[in-house]
């Protein structure tokens, strides 16, 4: 435990995030759920703010006053080849995992990053570059390990408090402090990956090629295009170095050939080729990297006029990346019982990294209004990641789990005050 003014206090407390200096009043660094329990009780008794951190990637509030509990030392990663299971602590990263399905073939539902912490990314949905293929990480969890806010260790599973088992595959970390995950593994040991670059002239229209064509493509093929300003940098190869680009990040989950030949038409289309970066590798090795998310919209279609708002932003230095993502595939089509990650059926979503008021209003009555969960930057705005009928139900489970908004800081989901609410929930 580490009280302010004491060593380890400072270096505990921060996160990744540069925006959020928060001042708890205590850090625990827990070793066991044991640990963890203590905290919550604590917290609850207290009324104080309460808090999980493992990375530090989805820190958005700052815990002020209350109790920080780093589960970094939970950082477990076991692998079941033959069921094609991992099971994980609190406080494991994705790179834990990936060294550990490789040696088998398999693959976890990763993100952009190996550094991220395996939990907070699942429990906000968790989209990655497999995807279209298999859906949201949060559709491939079987398992739960749950200290909920009386101190309670539940194992959550579609048979063991199912809706608290609903709740976590989307809702965050609202419903208690999840103490292991248990989730499926799927058949890819390699991938073909990387990106290509082209030149940024005549932006809207390229970006309309990259619209219509990835619309066409098979599941198995994620991507993205992303407008970017590159770096003057002596590191970068020649034919970037400095330019406005195209860049258009692609993973296919099959063979090298069959992947040229449905990227081919875009090639074509926008091209010359500048420069490329593909190649097949392991899929633990297939570092695809990831654009800060400083507006964050999900949409039905991307028509030309937002497609020339995009490119104008760019043309006009008030954002150095825009990036249109591929949706769709097997997270538009969940099975039966799924979590409540909104906005499935969306196509595309665009992220710029850089907060611009006339940006946004341009592209308003074009979007959604919707937002996913991970890539939340305003708390705030937590509502807008699921449907309202999702949302009904998120709150009504929180009022059985959680009737005194312990787990609060974060992407807060408020219980449903009304009595009949906890009783549905159960």
């Amino acid at each position: 435990m580490h009280l302010p003014g004491e060593p380890g206090y400072d270096e505990n407390r921060r996160s990744l995030n540069p925006a959020v200096d928060a001042r708890p009043a205590l850090v625990v660094e827990a070793a066991s759920t044991a640990d963890i329990r203590t905290a919550v009780v604590t917290s609850r008794a207290l009324h104080v703010p309460f808090s999980v951190q493992a990375t530090g990637h989805g820190t958005h509030t700052a815990n002020d006053g209350g109790i920080l509990v780093r589960t970094s030392a939970l950082a477990t990663a076991l692998v079941d080849p033959d069921r094609r299971i991992a099971r994980v602590g609190a406080g494991t990263r994705w790179g834990a995992v990936l060294a550990a399905a490789a040696p088998f073939g398999l693959a976890p539902l990763s993100g952009s990053s190996p550094d991220v912490g395996v939990t907070g990314y699942t429990l906000g949905g968790g989209v990655g570059w497999l995807g279209r293929r298999y859906g949201f990480a949060a559709d491939s969890v079987v398992r739960a390990e749950v200290v909920t806010a009386d101190g309670r260790t539940v194992t959550a599973s579609a048979d063991r408090d199912p809706d608290l088992f609903w709740a976590l595959r989307g809702g965050g970390g609202n419903f208690g402090v999840v103490t292991a995950l248990e989730f499926r593994l799927h058949p890819v040991a390699r991938v073909f990956a990387g990106a290509a670059y082209f030149a940024a002239d005549h932006a809207a229209e390229k970006l309309a090629w990259y619209r219509d064509w990835a619309a066409t493509t098979p599941d198995e093929l994620s991507t993205a295009a992303l407008l970017r300003r590159m770096p003057d940098s002596p590191d970068l190869p020649e034919a970037v170095r400095g330019r406005r680009v195209l860049t258009v990040k692609a993973m296919y989950a099959g063979d090298a050939d069959q992947a040229r030949c449905r990227l081919r038409p875009l090639w074509n289309a926008v091209g010359p080729v500048l420069h490329e970066e593909l190649s097949t590798t392991r899929y633990a090795d297939a570092a695809m990297g990831g654009t800060p998310a400083r507006y964050l919209d999900l949409f039905p279609a991307l028509p030309d006029p937002v497609l020339r708002v995009l490119a104008g932003a760019h043309e006009d230095g008030l954002a150095s990346t825009v990036e249109i993502r591929h949706w769709g595939g097997a997270m538009a089509s969940p099975g039966a019982g799924a979590g409540p990650v909104g906005h499935r059926d969306l196509p595309f979503s665009v992220i710029v990294d850089a907060s611009v008021p006339a940006l946004s209003a341009a592209l308003r009555p074009y979007g959604s209004g919707g937002s996913f969960l991970n890539f939340l930057a305003d708390p705030g705005r937590t509502a807008s990641a699921y449907t309202a009928a999702d949302l009904r139900r998120l709150r009504g489970v929180k009022a059985a789990y959680d009737p005194d908004n312990v787990f609060r800081v974060g992407h807060n989901i408020t219980p449903d005050v009304h009595p009949a609410a906890r009783v549905a929930a159960r």
